[in-house]
């Protein structure tokens, strides 16, 4: 009887860990994002107290989410090699340093863009917390644990939502203070508690020979293209969308970075519903409603409609389309990706998905400066999610069916 009771306690103990390891890596990826995303909520106070032009406001926002975008790359990488336990714990210290640097240093335009650049480090704990997950559980359970790790994105909506109020309120310091702070004690606890799960593949190879071999498989590209859309929409919302909103409808600051915060929280909310959905139905028939609703729903923005009753409607049916999205094309990766190689694959299709979020503010930025209007900015939205639309419904379909067969 003793023995059978400790050996349920046992058992027990194992069923549990992949949730306290999935809890965990979804922390320190909030608290990493939220500190990436520090500069764009202030874009508009920044750019008045430099006197910024419009495409410099773009770009000092921009820049962290490029770097962190192509960091994902040898990040992913090495987190294959050497396991997350390590590269949580040092990502999340590294990062504080530009953290604290923009909040009590930075006074100039170049300065700003300097911190972006090693702020954007922070961005990478996307390709770290992808294979950790990924490794921890099983592939039918894959697309939502992957799905809810993805809720870390919502870090953008702490942003968004705390720091101009706590700017404003206490000083412009200290939201970065603050978010160092959760920095130092998230790296603390996970050099501590994180563990990499037993037998965990161990790729063979240089970081260059086997980064190499990953760009030349096809679904790395094909995985690439669908998160560009669908997670670089998202990205570029968020980065721009404060913006958009105090240029094209006249709101203040507090209000436009306010009414962000809740496009990012739809967004979040709906990438775990992604990466369930298909789990049951299958990631092709969600991408497919995806990116019809994407197209829909952008073109309707091109418009500039009202923002109150139709321009809300579409800029929040646009985040739930995003986010549902960016968790559906993780539920591929688990399904069509080794798990040896999720590291290197995520680091690339990560890399994509930031990407996908530098050009569009930059375009807007450049489209209003010409034209004093954004409606070319979303006629290319909705162009790119009708390509994306046709490529999942026929290249992709394909591989997935391929898979299917092999397996």
């Amino acid at each position: 009887m003793r023995l059978t009771s400790t050996s349920a306690e046992g058992s027990a103990q194992v069923s549990a860990q992949p949730a306290r390891m999935l809890a965990l890596a979804t922390a320190g990826f909030t608290i990493a994002f939220w500190a990436w995303t520090l500069l764009a909520p202030l874009g508009s106070a920044l750019a008045e107290e430099l006197g910024l032009s419009s495409f410099q406001q773009s770009l000092v926002v921009a820049v962290p989410v490029v770097v962190g975008s192509l960091g994902r790359i040898p990040v992913g990488a090495l987190t294959d090699r050497v396991g997350a336990h390590r590269m949580f714990p040092a990502v999340s210290a590294l990062t504080i340093l530009p953290v604290l640097y923009l909040g009590h240093l930075a006074d100039s335009f170049a300065g700003f863009l300097a911190g972006g650049f090693f702020l954007g480090l922070g961005g990478t704990t996307f390709a770290i917390g992808v294979p950790f997950v990924n490794a921890w559980y099983p592939p039918q359970r894959r697309g939502l644990a992957l799905g809810i790790f993805g809720v870390g994105t919502g870090g953008t909506a702490v942003a968004a939502f705390s720091t101009v109020q706590l700017a404003d309120a206490v000083s412009r310091s200290f939201p970065f203070d603050l978010a160092a702070a959760a920095l130092a004690v998230y790296a603390v606890a996970a050099a501590f508690l994180l563990r990499d799960p037993e037998g965990r593949t161990t790729p063979q190879g240089s970081l260059v020979s086997r980064t190499a071999a990953t760009m030349r498989m096809g679904v790395t590209w094909q995985l690439a293209f669908l998160y560009a859309v669908a997670f670089g929409g998202f990205v570029a919302f968020n980065v721009y969308l404060p913006t958009y909103l105090a240029d094209a409808h006249g709101l203040g600051e507090s209000d436009a970075a306010m009414r962000t915060a809740g496009f990012v929280l739809l967004a979040v909310a709906a990438r775990p519903f992604g990466g369930w959905l298909s789990d049951r139905i299958g990631a092709v028939p969600v991408l497919l409603c995806v990116f019809a609703l994407v197209t829909a729903l952008a073109a309707v923005c091109a418009a500039e409609p009202a923002l109150i009753p139709l321009g809300t409607v579409a800029f929040l049916g646009l985040a739930a389309a995003l986010g549902a999205g960016a968790g559906a094309v993780f539920a591929l990766v688990a399904r069509l990706v080794e798990p040896g190689k999720v590291g290197a694959v995520t680091g690339i299709v990560g890399a994509a998905g930031g990407l996908g979020g530098f050009f569009p503010p930059l375009v807007m930025g450049l489209v209003k400066g010409v034209t004093g209007e954004f409606t070319w900015g979303f006629v290319l939205l909705a162009a790119t999610s009708a390509a994306a639309a046709a490529f999942t419904a026929t290249t992709v379909r394909k591989r997935v069916r391929a898979a299917g067969d092999a397996a």
